[in-house]
């Protein structure tokens, strides 16, 4: 939404206003395009770097206004959380030294938000997701306090009507049922503008989404969502599912999400994309709009088309079409908004020169690939690359080769080739493309922190490791070497948090539960087997009811006659339990006062979590 002032559409008369407004916009852009008007060349590149704000037990920290004030440099804006923010790089010719420039600002700008985070006791971290995060960071009170989240915010969740079901499978699975859409917070990406010209636009975005695929296989970097190991680039899916307006119904829903790789090749004029999004999706937000944009193209100027680029942005293709005005002149640009941030600042200049490469350099062979290409094999393509990253065997050119392959032996020389056409200097060239290749040969950012998360694990328990595996992060960027150069951490890592560890640190999620109704005998086999000494006892909704410990029910034991009661009538319902951001000595000091040997942790009366004296 850029920095426009924005309102909800409420009335018929703001509506009907928008929209004719909205289909001028389209009527101008159809002139600009049939005059000659878009930009052939320069071409230019450009980037927007999302970041996060973490405190110094690397928990995200919700400063975001506070670092934005005391930076004061228009190169930087807000993020719908408050723990993040962006910063917009300025647009370079595609030519010569264009992408170490972007390099040298954007580590510029980056040390100026670490100077102003310092001494606000912050850090400044780049990843796809952050680690550490927890659900409870994705709730309203950590969204940034502007107003056109908020406003964004209410209009979708009053299109929707209703919750939003997030479901993500991978060798973890998530399911969640949140109200609001701040989960599109936890994402945070580079996003890379390069501008083309129209005469062959159509073409080249089809081929911006037959690469996508391969691309993104080698530039995954968010593999964990709460602790949960999903897919290689979680994103996809996430920002899939948090800002989906469309409701769950008995019906077939045949509406294609707000956020979509699309459905089909573009073949008609590329304002067709702008149509079929208008058609699409409603709108549910408008601004200030005085100029009509036909009349001022009669009138020799041109037009920013605000109400289009405002519908444009509440609609969100992994690749995007923009329009833009600069010095005068309007241009269009692919927007790739698939690939994450980070892992370091080198290797995501490395994604956007290999991503530009292969965009300048594909061979006539590809030349309209919509007649000769499936658009559902790139669309697999495209999340099989989202799943498994660089594992994934993608579907080219009417055979199934890997991700590997693929990159070392197709995309790779293309990338350098159009480079090289375009005239950027092969010091860059060589010394970027490196980067990827290896990547490629050594391990992704995704592939190092699941790594390292699972080797965690062995001797923390989740919520210390999310925490460790984030902070090693942190060293490892400040470092400054790609990601292919990290070394392991080992598990005996010691913990850096034990002065402030809450339950969450210590407590054990994967509990055995029981239901009120089942038997004395079950119970007793079950705590045997898992040789455990409490078990609480829940609904069907989660909701803690009662707790058994083995010192309730040992004595049933060699008693036949009682052991087909129900455990109902043995639980404890007097309990007393914390929640999980309790701080553990004060968890430990109420155990002792009470004489009891187990804690059950609740959110929302739920159950979430057990400690025991054996947790400390």
């Amino acid at each position: 939404m850029g920095d426009l002032k924005v309102i909800k559409l409420n009335t018929k008369e703001d509506r009907a206003n928008y929209i004719h407004h909205l289909l001028n916009d389209i009527k101008a852009l159809d002139l600009i395009i049939e005059k000659g008007l878009i930009e052939e060349e320069p071409l230019r590149v450009g980037a927007e770097q999302e970041f996060c704000i973490v405190n110094e037990q690397f928990l995200p920290e919700n400063k975001s206004l506070e670092i934005l004030e005391a930076i004061n440099d228009d190169h930087f804006t807000t993020e719908i959380s408050n723990y993040n923010l962006e910063i917009n790089l300025d647009a370079q010719n595609l030519q010569g030294d264009c992408f170490s420039k972007m390099h040298k600002q954007l580590n510029t700008l980056l040390e100026k938000a670490k100077v102003v985070a310092s001494k606000k006791g912050a850090k400044i971290i780049l990843t796809g997701i952050l680690p550490s995060l927890t659900v409870k960071n994705s709730d309203e009170q950590n969204m940034t306090e502007v107003e056109r989240y908020s406003v964004l915010n209410e209009a979708i969740k009053g299109y929707r009507r209703q919750n939003f079901d997030i479901h993500i499978k991978g060798v973890d699975e998530l399911n969640l049922l949140h109200d609001s859409v701040m989960l599109e917070g936890c994402n945070t990406s580079f996003q890379m503008h390069l501008q083309l010209g129209a005469k062959d636009f159509v073409d080249n975005y089809n081929w911006a989404q037959a690469i996508s695929g391969p691309i993104l296989s080698a530039c995954t970097n968010s593999p964990l969502l709460f602790g949960k190991e999903l897919w290689s680039e979680t994103r996809i899916a996430l920002f899939t599912q948090s800002v989906d307006t469309r409701t769950n119904s008995f019906l077939l829903n045949e509406k294609q999400s707000r956020v979509s790789f699309g459905s089909k090749w573009l073949t008609g004029p590329l304002t067709d994309i702008f149509k079929d999004n208008i058609s699409r999706y409603r709108s549910f937000l408008t601004s200030g709009f005085i100029k009509d944009s036909v009349e001022m193209l009669n009138n020799s100027e041109i037009p920013k088309l605000k109400a289009l680029g405002l519908h444009n942005g509440t609609v969100y293709p992994w690749n995007r079409i923009c329009y833009g005005v600069i010095d005068g002149k309007p241009n269009l640009r692919i927007e790739n908004r698939y690939l994450p941030s980070g892992p370091t600042t080198k290797d995501e200049i490395a994604n956007f020169m290999f991503w530009v490469g292969v965009m300048l350099g594909k061979p006539k062979q590809y030349n309209n690939i919509h007649e000769q290409w499936d658009f559902k094999d790139v669309k697999n393509n495209f999340f099989n690359a989202a799943r498994y990253g660089m594992t994934t065997q993608l579907y080219w050119n009417g055979k199934y080769v890997s991700s590997f392959n693929l990159i070392v032996n197709e995309l790779l020389p293309m990338a350098y080739k159009g480079l090289y056409k375009f005239g950027v200097s092969p010091k860059d060239v060589e010394y970027y493309l490196r980067i990827i290749k290896n990547r490629v040969h050594n391990h992704s950012g995704s592939e190092w922190i699941t790594r390292n998360y699972r080797n965690l694990l062995k001797t923390h328990k989740r919520y210390e490791a999310m925490q460790v595996l984030t902070a090693n992060i942190y060293k490892k960027q400040e470092k400054g070497y790609p990601v292919s150069t990290w070394g392991m951490v080992h598990h005996s890592t010691k913990s850096m948090f034990k002065d402030q560890r809450v339950v969450k640190h210590i407590m054990s999620s994967d509990i055995f539960s029981v239901d009120k109704r089942d038997s004395v005998e079950l119970v007793l086999n079950i705590m045997m087997w898992k040789n455990i000494h409490h078990v609480p006892v829940i609904n069907g909704d989660r909701e803690l009811i009662g707790l058994i410990s083995w010192t309730d029910v040992k004595g049933y034991l060699n008693n036949t006659k009682k052991l087909n009661q129900c455990i109902e009538s043995v639980m404890k319902t007097n309990i007393v339990i914390v929640d999980e951001y309790t701080p553990v000595d004060e968890a430990k000091a109420l155990m002792e006062k009470k004489g009891i040997s187990s804690l059950p942790v609740v959110n929302q009366n739920k159950l979430i979590g057990l400690v025991t004296l054996n947790d400390f």
